[in-house]
């Protein structure tokens, strides 16, 4: 297994390397600074709880565009919050070394650091947080599950991870949820993280469907009460169980979920001109779907269209779907086309000045969309009380 995984790391480090320096990142060095100060500035993703006189220090010791550069700068901050056994403020930095993928021997090792401090942070938890380890075709998906204090069977909320994103930061942003008696399980995207599954590939949810068997059958969920919720490429992986697991989910929240024409091949060749996201753009999607320049990605993605797959004039659990009507990663298109699919009414909200995950600067970012949208609608989905 670890000469496997040891080849794999060097396949996807290869694919890197054939894009190098400006054309890698999507931006120059210089600018990246500037956007993610910005960014740090007003606490925005993919810097969320990160501290903007840290972000500058990290930031300044970047001499050029190079993963174990990049990796080694952030861990630094996050080795001095190790040191005072801060390890939420540790995990965020360790995690920021590693972003957008750890597709180089310095953000692999900031990633592994980043799980340590999290499993250190999340020992505080009451209830606690379990690590589910289920085998899947050799391997193994390991997701975090934390149960609620209360006696009888109880919901269970399944938050899935984006291409960048991870296990961690879906039960630490669906966590507080076991207060109000709900269970939790977080994920990460087939193809990234934990998932066991390497690339990303039609097919693949299939272990996602695996771990479901696996809760499912524990005694003390509710299976008549689940609800799967996905954000942006974890929001395509909602969608797909959406229909492939109907029969066992509630509902389901799918927010900037890739469809179709997010794959195609004109937009894969148009990725690293993308300026919402903050860089790597290129590189995270050769490292989660695989192949070595953006021709082969755009073949591997173009079999991930969930309309070529013939999914979309199935059934399909009932929906909320979230979206930016000036999403460039997630084009409002893909929206559209879902909202007018499957069988069953579907909620929408979308942002008409919004950008990827229905996001903007000031009066809709993250946690409140999470706070005002998300989280009331899945409260009524599963008949709980309201926040």
């Amino acid at each position: 297994m670890r000469i496997a995984c040891m080849l794999l790391l060097a396949g996807v480090l290869g694919s890197a390397a054939a894009i190098s320096g400006h054309a890698q990142s999507g931006r120059t060095l210089e600018e990246l600074k500037v956007e993610a100060q910005a960014r740090a500035d007003r606490n925005a993703y993919p810097l969320i709880g990160l501290k903007p006189d840290e972000v500058r220090e990290a930031l300044g010791r970047l001499s050029k565009l190079d993963g174990d550069e990049w990796a080694a700068s952030w861990s630094q901050v996050a080795d001095r919050y190790m040191a005072k056994k801060d390890f939420h403020q540790a995990w965020l930095y360790y995690s920021f070394a590693r972003w957008p993928v750890p597709n180089s021997p310095g953000k692999q090792r900031a990633y592994e650091k980043a799980l340590d401090a999290y499993l250190q942070y999340a020992k505080k938890y009451d209830p606690s947080l379990e690590v589910l380890r289920v085998p899947y075709e050799g391997g193994e998906v390991i997701g975090y599950l934390r149960l609620p204090k209360t006696s009888g069977r109880v919901p269970l909320v399944v938050a899935i991870a984006g291409l960048d994103s991870r296990k961690e930061e879906m039960i630490e942003r669906f966590g507080p949820l076991t207060e109000r008696g709900i269970a939790v399980l977080g994920l990460d995207s087939p193809g990234t993280g934990q998932s066991g599954v390497k690339p990303a590939a039609p097919g693949t949810e299939k272990s996602l469907s695996r771990v479901l068997d696996v809760v499912l059958a524990r005694p003390a969920i509710d299976t008549k009460r689940v609800v799967v919720y996905g954000g942006s490429f974890g929001g395509y992986w909602a969608t797909i169980l959406a229909v492939t697991e109907k029969a066992r989910l509630r509902a389901v929240v799918a927010q900037s979920p890739p469809i179709h024409e997010t794959f195609s091949r004109e937009r894969t060749q148009m990725l690293v001109k993308n300026r919402e996201y903050l860089f790597d753009y290129v590189p995270a999607q050769l490292f989660t779907y695989g192949g070595a320049n953006v021709e082969q990605l755009a073949d591997h993605k173009e079999r991930m269209s969930l309309k070529t797959r013939g999914l979309l004039e199935q059934q399909m659990a009932p929906m909320l779907v979230i979206g930016g009507a000036l999403d460039t990663q997630v084009p409002i298109a893909d929206i559209d086309l879902l909202m007018r699919s499957g069988d069953s009414p579907k909620d929408l909200w979308v942002h008409p000045k919004g950008g990827h995950m229905g996001r903007d600067a000031k009066t809709w970012p993250d946690p409140v969309i999470f706070r005002r949208v998300t989280t009331p609608w899945l409260l009524k989905a599963l008949e709980a009380e309201p926040a």
